[in-house]
């Protein structure tokens, strides 16, 4: 019998806590609960779950820095941000440290449920590549979430490495940013199309003095393309 998806989420707020348990379960998922940071680590590291709805403003432990623990321990797993507050520095932020996704209270159930079904997507395609592309002195091995430049590790966060991954599996192709939105981000997006060219300049600037034979290039008007340069 196939195990049911589990998401925890850890959130101090009972009623919202309570209306996003009863929506994940009206889907089939599995819910766990947790109410502080530290409750929130502990259910992680014993239930095992596939996705995490993560609340910022938590006692005992922040939802940053329970963030950070949970991606030294699993590059993979997941994370939907929720923040009161909606500030642009929160979200970058949040995103900076490994999250996946970001959802500004109060919200839509139905919304959160979709983004959370888009995640867990992502990750079970994932799950299944196991090719590594390696162009010059760059190699992309998303099976193991991590991105090497001369052998050494360029950290990213997981949006950042899979965006790459699927630039660099379509090298020379332009991608325009609604085919982006659409396989990294999942089709039933309804953000700012924008959020890829915030990914994009993310990921250049990480990968900014070290392409000598490639580049993440923009095609004005269009999109962006991952491209060899032959000839250098």
């Amino acid at each position: 019998m196939k195990k049911p998806i589990k998401v925890l989420t850890i959130e101090d707020d009972a009623n919202i806590a309570e209306l996003i348990q009863l929506y994940i379960e009206k889907v089939g998922f599995s819910s766990i609960t947790a109410f502080d940071g530290e409750e929130g680590l502990e259910k992680f590291y014993n239930e095992s779950p596939d996705c995490i709805i993560l609340d910022l403003m938590l006692p005992k432990i922040n939802g940053w820095e329970v963030c950070k623990i949970i991606r030294m321990e699993d590059k993979k797993i997941p994370i939907i941000m929720l923040t009161g507050k909606g500030e642009t520095y929160d979200i970058v932020n949040g995103l900076e440290i490994g999250a996946d996704d970001y959802i500004v209270k109060p919200f839509d159930p139905n919304e959160l449920i979709a983004r959370v079904k888009t995640v867990i997507r992502r990750t079970i395609l994932s799950n299944n590549v196991t090719d590594i592309l390696q162009f010059d002195n760059i190699v992309i091995n998303l099976k193991e979430y991590r991105v090497l430049i001369g052998g050494k590790q360029v950290l990213m966060a997981p949006r950042e490495m899979e965006l790459l991954y699927f630039l660099a599996l379509n090298s020379n192709q332009v991608l325009s940013r609604r085919q982006l939105l659409d396989k990294i981000w999942g089709y039933d997006y309804e953000g700012d199309p924008r959020t890829v060219d915030v990914h994009i300049k993310r990921i250049r600037d990480k990968l900014s003095t070290h392409g000598a034979k490639w580049s993440v290039t923009t095609i004005r008007g269009v999109g962006y393309r991952f491209e060899e340069k032959k000839n250098v």
